[in-house]
C-alpha cells in the first residue's frame, strides 16, 4: 500500500520476485563492498529520511467524492488505515475480511489489512508491490518467507518490509489463503507509463514514494527511474485505486534492457521468458513481470543479488542476477514496466 500509514500495512504482498517458501542459510556473497553506501539504487528503495513530524492533518467534515466513483468519504474515512475506503466496490470480488479491515488492536497479535497498501484492486504503489494477478501458491509462498525471514531488504530503512514481516507472522493460515485467492483472482490491467527523458520536476519524498514539489523547476534524471503519480493529489489524499504512475526513465534505457531481458545480454544473464512466459506474463508459479513497478523489481532484483532474499526459488535467481550492475538493474526494470501486464 500513502505512505503506506506504517504500522499498518500488509505492506509488500511480496510479489514478484519468484523466490520461495523456506528460508535457508546463505552465505555471504563473495567480496560483497561493506563499505557501499547506505541507501544502494536509491532511487528504488525510496528511503525517507528522518525529519521533523509533520504537523497533525485537519479533518474537515466535508464529504468527498473523486471522479466516476459513487461512494463518498470523509476526510477522517479516507485517513483511517484500520479501514481503507473503497472507492470502486464493483471493480473486484468481495474483499475478505483480512483485505478489507485490520484485525482488532485488541485481539492478539495485532494485523494490518492488506488493502491499505495494496489497494482493494491490488494494484498497489512503489513503496510496497502490485499483487493482482500472481499466482495463489506464489503469494504463498512469499509470504512464508517474510514469517521464516527468507525474505528482507537490503536496505534495512525500508522498514515495511518489517512490518509485512510481521503481518506474516500473524496472519493465520486461512487469513493468508484468502487474500492469496482474492488477489490471484484479479488481473492486472495497465498502471504505469514508462516515458524516457532527460530533465524531471523536482520531488520530495512522502513516504516511500515521490510527488512534484510545486513550482515548475526541474533537475536531471541522471541514472535512476523517477516514479510518481499521474495525479499526486488523487494518490497522496485521496488514495484513488484508478489513478495510475509515470516512471521516468533514462532515454535508451528499454531498448538496453530489452536486450538483458529477451536475449541475455551476450551472456551477462539469462533471458527471462525461459521461466517467467511469453510477454513475462508469468508461467505456472513464477510470477508475471510485464507492467509492474519497476522500483519495486529493482528492490528484488537487488536483495537476491545481496544475499537478502533466500529460499530456493531465490537460489535458482542467484545466478541470473550475480553479474548485473545497478545501471542493468535499472535497464531491466524500465524495460518490464513498459510491458503491457
Amino acid at each position: 500500500m500513502a505512505n503506506c500509514f506504517r504500522p499498518h500495512f500488509l505492506a509488500s504482498f511480496a510479489v514478484m520476485a519468484l523466490f520461495s517458501s523456506s528460508a535457508m542459510a546463505a552465505p555471504s556473497p563473495q567480496g560483497q563492498d561493506q563499505n557501499k553506501a547506505p541507501h544502494p539504487l536509491a532511487w528504488a528503495y525510496a528511503v525517507q529520511e528522518a525529519g521533523p513530524p509533520p504537523p497533525p492533518p485537519t479533518d474537515d467534515a466535508d464529504v468527498k467524492q473523486i471522479p466516476d466513483s459513487t461512494q463518498s468519504f470523509t476526510m477522517k474515512q479516507i485517513r483511517d488505515t484500520g479501514n481503507p475506503v473503497d472507492w470502486f466496490p464493483g471493480d473486484h470480488p468481495q474483499m475478505p475480511t483480512i483485505v478489507a479491515h485490520r484485525r482488532s488492536p485488541n485481539a492478539n497479535p495485532w494485523i494490518g489489512s492488506c488493502g491499505l497498501c495494496h489497494y482493494p484492486n491490488g494494484k498497489g504503489r512503489p513503496e510496497n508491490a502490485g499483487v493482482a494477478g500472481l499466482p495463489e501458491g506464489y503469494i504463498l509462498e512469499q509470504l512464508s518467507d517474510f514469517k521464516n525471514g527468507a525474505r528482507k531488504t537490503a536496505d534495512p530503512g525500508k522498514r515495511n518490509t518489517a512490518t509485512m514481516a510481521g503481518n506474516a507472522a500473524g496472519i493465520t493460515d486461512e487469513e493468508a489463503k484468502a487474500a492469496a485467492q482474492y488477489f490471484a483472482s484479479m488481473k492486472m490491467t495497465p498502471w504505469i507509463k514508462v516515458v524516457e527523458v532527460e530533465t524531471v520536476p523536482k520531488t520530495k519524498n512522502v513516504g516511500g514514494f515521490f510527488v512534484p514539489i510545486e513550482g515548475s523547476e526541474t533537475e536531471p534524471l541522471g541514472q535512476r527511474i523517477l516514479e510518481m503519480p499521474v495525479n499526486p493529489e488523487a494518490t497522496e489524499k485521496y488514495r484513488n485505486p484508478r489513478s495510475g504512475w509515470i516512471a521516468y526513465a533514462p532515454m535508451g534505457s528499454v531498448k538496453k534492457g530489452e536486450d538483458l531481458v529477451v536475449r541475455g545480454g551476450a551472456g551477462k544473464t539469462v533471458a527471462c521468458a525461459a521461466c517467467h512466459g511469453e510477454g513475462l506474463k508469468g508461467n505456472g508459479n513464477f510470477p508475471p513481470l510485464a507492467g509492474r513497478s519497476p522500483s519495486y523489481l529493482a528492490r528484488q532484483l537487488y536483495d537476491i543479488q545481496q544475499y537478502t532474499r533466500n529460499g530456493p526459488g531465490t537460489q535458482l535467481m542467484r545466478p541470473v542476477v550475480e553479474k548485473l550492475t545497478p545501471d542493468d538493474i535499472l535497464a531491466i526494470t524500465a524495460y518490464l514496466a513498459s510491458l503491457e501486464p
